[in-house]
């Protein structure tokens, strides 16, 4: 099994709970792709683009159960990321945990697969 993150803000991420659906934050719609990192990336995706913010959850994904939808293309650096092109179904989520701020103003991430 292939596991991508997700990093959300926790009121966003209450309302696809609600709903049973992902339909991404608001940078993802205005791509047209939900934004992934994997194991090795997302410490970096939380440095530059979640920097000191709070409330934030880190979704593991199960990248199997999304299909053909899945598509891997370069970003940061070249570096190859995972971007899904439609909406997250709930099913696919392996857990949900917060992503706190440490002392130091960096997030604290739970033990990940690469």
């Amino acid at each position: 099994m292939q596991i991508i993150y997700k990093i959300c803000p926790e009121t966003l991420w209450r309302d696809a709970e609600t709903s049973g659906v992902f339909a991404g934050a608001p940078i993802d719609i205005q791509d047209g792709y939900l934004h992934f990192s994997t194991g090795k990336q997302v410490h970096e995706t939380a440095a530059r683009h979640f920097a000191r913010q709070d409330r934030l959850l880190l979704i593991a994904i199960d990248a199997d159960m999304l299909g053909d939808a899945l598509r891997y293309e370069a970003s940061r650096g070249g570096d190859l990321f995972p971007h899904l092109y439609g909406t997250l179904s709930l099913a696919a989520v392996l857990w949900v945990k917060p992503l706190p701020l440490g002392a130091d103003g960096r997030h604290t991430f739970p033990e990940l697969a690469p």
